[in-house]
């Protein structure tokens, strides 16, 4: 089964390429078109008809982390014998069932979706956005990771991208407090992280940069990172909830609110966020308080922010007033960064994202 989005592989040249591989090899091909940016559950039900109809053997993802996310979906639902939102993502079991092993060709980078057991579905009628992370049984079985397949994104999706993998280092680098391996991997993967975003702004199509891009997403998300870590994760739980709302491109939910998130729990982690200025900022210590250094580190990850043109205000996907509250009580509470957060709190960094200028 042959999955992909809105059909931008088709006028790129990368669907014809893949399924003339896949016809030269004998292939069935039954095609899975139309995955949207933020895949739902009702468009699970289509993918999983399909494949139980059609005998799928494999399910071939052709595009960025959305495709992804929903091909290791359907691969674990299809032959549920229970309702999957239900089972796998409101009651966040195990696969106790047979799995359609999956493969992916990427398109956009950002989700780490290529080589972890994540899946983000989002059930409009409940207004809810949810990942489950499974096992490596979920993992994809392989990935071809070709950085000209990215070149023809446009631009507002690569910025997201960029943003998507700092968010995911941010939330595992910012836990715990001893002299951990994982930090020393993570802040290496920041600052080529930042120095290939402004070189592929510049010139999207610097192989070079464009490369070590695709590269630092995988790493970033395929349990290497969380080793030790006991991660942080409550950014991309209010950013789901926004997209649950707006289906606001994924990345950009979590720009809009990060610089009023950290600049709330510093304090409460105030050595790992100085060591984050130091070592990825460069700032200089030097007569500075630890507090000082700190906030000099985040000011310099949100001119970076601006300068590659990432959202910063969560009016600008389309959250108004109104939405706030359902916001923060669709927001899952994770226990595992330097502040579990309560629904007020939750509410003032909303609050906070839309003060921003």
């Amino acid at each position: 089964m042959l999955v992909y989005g809105g059909g931008s592989i088709k006028k790129n040249g990368i669907y014809d390429q893949v399924v003339e591989i896949l016809k030269k090899n004998g292939k069935n091909v039954i095609e899975d078109g139309g995955v949207m940016p933020n895949p739902t559950s009702d468009k699970l039900k289509e993918g999983c008809k399909i494949a139980k109809d059609n005998d799928v053997d494999l399910i071939l993802a052709v595009g960025g982390g959305s495709c992804c996310d929903y091909a290791k979906a359907v691969s674990i639902s299809t032959h549920c014998k229970e309702d999957p939102w239900e089972k796998y993502w409101l009651h966040m079991e195990d696969v106790d069932n047979e799995i359609i092993p999956v493969g992916s060709v990427l398109t956009m980078v950002g989700t780490g979706s290529e080589m972890n057991g994540g899946s983000v579905i989002t059930n409009h009628e409940q207004k809810l956005k949810i990942g489950h992370v499974f096992g490596d049984n979920v993992f994809p079985k392989f990935a071809v990771l070709n950085p000209k397949f990215t070149y023809t994104l446009p631009e507002y999706q690569m910025k997201a991208g960029f943003f998507d993998i700092m968010s995911h280092i941010l939330e595992q680098h910012f836990s715990g407090d001893d002299d951990n391996t994982s930090d020393y991997i993570m802040e290496g993967l920041l600052r080529s992280l930042i120095h290939s975003s402004r070189i592929a702004v510049k010139d999207p199509e610097n192989y070079e940069a464009r490369s070590n891009i695709m590269w630092i997403a995988t790493w970033a998300l395929n349990t290497l990172a969380a080793q030790g870590k006991a991660t942080d994760w409550m950014v991309h739980m209010i950013g789901q909830s926004i997209g649950a709302y707006t289906d606001a491109t994924h990345g950009m939910t979590l720009s809009a609110i990060s610089m009023p998130y950290y600049r709330y729990i510093m304090q409460y982690g105030l050595p790992k966020f100085a060591r984050y200025a130091q070592t990825v900022w460069d700032v200089n210590p030097e007569g500075k308080s630890e507090g000082q250094i700190a906030k000099e580190g985040l000011n310099r990850m949100e001119e970076w922010m601006n300068e590659i043109g990432l959202v910063m205000n969560i009016k600008d996907l389309g959250v108004t007033e109104d939405m706030i509250e359902p916001i923060a009580d669709g927001s899952f509470i994770l226990d595992g960064g330097y502040k579990k957060l309560d629904h007020e709190e939750i509410v003032g960094i909303l609050k906070d994202s839309m003060n921003q200028a």
